[in-house]
Parts: structure tokens; C-alpha cells; sequence
């Protein structure tokens, strides 16, 4: 399976550009909806998040509001990087869990949506990456239409991400929203289709995992829950080598 990074700046149309890949029946696996997520009461990274930055982050319901998060982190590079690291790593739990479980159901291809793709390190897990771009002035204008926020606020948070330039320079394919959004959107998708792998190189990166997994010896196998751990472990190691590097 070849996974597909999709990013972009805030504001950029990163977002538009993952719907119209949707839409073609392409599996997308979504970084922020994930993180919205595991931020909701009862989960781990919520009581993290919470513990760290206090009671006054949040909604009477005790929900996390988000605007007054954003009023932090996005003014305080200290602030994000703590935010970060108590949530990126449930994020990747997820999404890792997600990919194997498109790969096994035998996917050509896997958007994996994430903004903060190279900040992270995700792009590692990609064998092509996407990158969605404009102006920052376009940016700045969407973002304070969408979200109503004054100037120096919205260029504050744009800023507070890697910039468009360098991410272009990281990438394999950039495409530009100006013109219009169903330009960009058609751009992305003949991208993507050019990428797609052959259905005889998908079905031999599905099997040989699986053929691994077939052959674990039966002396190994000692009871149920032995053999479920040891079956799961061989076709998560042949499945990471196959769809981290296809």
C-alpha cells in the first residue's frame, strides 16, 4: 500500500483537497479529526492536556475549548511544544493502527491528512507527500473569514507552522490554491491517480506478510493468545516494512 502524505499550511486548502480525494473512494485517515478525538473528556491526552495547562482551558460542560487553547499555544512556542507531546503520540497510535487496517483490507493507496506532517516526523511513514500551497496573504484573509480573528492574531498562528516554501521543497508534488478550488482540487486528484500502484504490486505487498505470518512454526504456538500475539506481531512488522517504504 502506498501512503499518500497531504499537507499544507493553515488556511492553505489542505482540508478541500482531502474531501475530493474522499469523494474518489480513497481512504483518508484525518489528523485532526483524531486529535479532536482524543481530546474529549475520558481520554488520556485530555486529562494530560488538562492537568498541564489547568481548568481554565475548558467549557462548563468540561469539554476542551479550544479558542482559549489556541490563544495559548499559538503565542507561546513552549506552550504548543508542551501541548504536542501530550497528544502527538495517541495521534500516532491511531493512525498507525488506521493504516494497518487499510493495508490489510488490501488498499492500493492511504491519504494520511496531517498539518503538522513534517513537524511530526509522519512524512516518514510516506512514500509520496503532496503538498497543498498559496500566498500567505490568502491565508491570512481565510483564516480571519472562517474563524474571525483579527490580523496579527491569524498571522500569528500561520506562522507558528513550518512555512509553505520549505514544506514545497520537502515535497513530491505541490499544488497551488489560487485560481479556484476546483482546480486545485482536480490537480490533486491526477497527482494521486499517478501515483497509484498496480493492483498485482498490491496484492503481492498484501501477501507477503501474510505468508509470513502463515509460516510461524507451530512449536511457537503454545496456546490461543500466544498464537493471536505472535500472528499480530509478524503481520505488523510485514506490514510497517511494506507500507513505510513502497
Amino acid at each position: 500500500m502506498l501512503i499518500v502524505g497531504l499537507t499544507g499550511g493553515i488556511a492553505s486548502g489542505k482540508s478541500t483537497a482531502s474531501k475530493a480525494l474522499r469523494a474518489r473512494g480513497i481512504p483518508v485517515i484525518d489528523a485532526d479529526a483524531i486529535a479532536h478525538e482524543i481530546m474529549q473528556p475520558g481520554q488520556a491526552s485530555y486529562r494530560r492536556v488538562v492537568s498541564h495547562f489547568g481548568p481554565g482551558i475548558l467549557h462548563p460542560d468540561r469539554t476542551i475549548d479550544r479558542a482559549k487553547l489556541g490563544a495559548i499555544i499559538f503565542n507561546d512556542p513552549a506552550q504548543r511544544q508542551a501541548l504536542n507531546q501530550r497528544t502527538h503520540p495517541y495521534v500516532r497510535r491511531r493512525i498507525l493502527h488506521l493504516l494497518l487496517q487499510h493495508y490489510l483490507r488490501g488498499h492500493a493507496l492511504c491519504i494520511l491528512d496531517v498539518p503538522l506532517l513534517y513537524e511530526s516526523g509522519m512524512d516518514r511513514l510516506c512514500g509520496r507527500v503532496v503538498v497543498v500551497v498559496c500566498a500567505e496573504e490568502t491565508q491570512v484573509r481565510r483564516l480571519r473569514e472562517r474563524s474571525g480573528l483579527g490580523r496579527q492574531e491569524a498571522q500569528a498562528r500561520v506562522r507558528a507552522q513550518m512555512g509553505l516554501e520549505e514544506k514545497a521543497r520537502r515535497a513530491d508534488a505541490v499544488v497551488a490554491n489560487e485560481a479556484g478550488i476546483s482546480e486545485m482540487q482536480e490537480e490533486v486528484c491526477r497527482v494521486v491517480d499517478a501515483w497509484r500502484p498496480g493492483w498485482l504490486r498490491t496484492a503481492a505487498a498484501l501477501a507477503v506478510p501474510l505468508a509470513a505470518a502463515a509460516a510461524v512454526p507451530a512449536a511457537f504456538v503454545r496456546s490461543a493468545a500466544l498464537g493471536i500475539k505472535a500472528l499480530g506481531a509478524v503481520v505488523a512488522l510485514g506490514a510497517y516494512l511494506f507500507v513505510s517504504h513502497y
